[in-house]
């Protein structure tokens, strides 16, 4: 099995910046791609950005390219995600996932895709 752990989190004023991090521990040699999903009050889990852990390729959800990115450090078998530019929509509990399963086009996205989750942790974006 593997762990993940996120922190990061917390309240900002709308335009500002914030960066996730979600540490894997266990079994993450196997692990394919990460990523980050949110889920705001009353909305249904939606996925942010993905990260491939070999090819280092990345996939983003139309709304939030230009303003977040996702990276990883293999040394530290850490993930990260730097929002900038933050809107109060961006409010919401981010949670980091891992899967096992390879990424193609029409699966990065899908929760169901992912066999791992971290407990998640809050961003709140005032305006």
């Amino acid at each position: 099995q593997a762990q993940l752990v996120e922190s990061g989190g917390g309240l900002v004023q709308a335009g500002g910046s914030l960066r996730l991090s979600c540490a894997a521990s266990g079994r993450t040699f196997s692990v394919y791609g990460m990523g980050w999903f949110r889920q705001a009050p009353g909305k249904e889990r939606e996925f942010v950005a993905a990260i491939s852990w070999i090819t280092i390729t990345t996939y983003y959800a139309e709304s939030m390219k230009g303003r977040f990115t996702i990276s990883r450090d293999n040394a530290k078998n850490t993930v990260y995600l730097q929002m900038n530019r933050l809107k109060p929509e961006d409010t919401a509990v981010y949670y980091c996932a891992a899967t096992y399963n390879p990424y193609n086009s029409d699966n990065y996205y899908r929760a169901g895709l992912y066999d791992y989750w971290g407990q998640g942790t809050q961003v709140t974006v005032s305006s």
